[in-house]
């Protein structure tokens, strides 16, 4: 399963399903300690880590949006 970190709030992260869109918020002492907002995460084997080819290619994607919208 995949998530996104929407924000960090003191010591809690809200992650948010690339799937189904549910939020749910997750204590920061179970995620990988360079977490990040905007991080993407995989979770297999009731364990978090950093998804940084996903990551990317959401970046990516992202910027070739905003490029194809400037030139409209």
């Amino acid at each position: 399963m995949k998530y996104a970190v929407d924000r960090i709030e003191n010591d809690i992260a809200v992650l948010e399903n690339l799937e189904t869109k549910e939020k749910k918020e997750v204590s920061i002492d179970l995620l990988p300690s360079n977490v990040h907002e905007q991080a993407i995460l995989t979770f297999q084997n009731n364990t978090f880590s950093i998804d940084l080819n996903e990551e990317e290619q959401r970046k990516a994607s992202l910027r070739e949006r905003l490029e194809r919208l400037k030139k409209l």
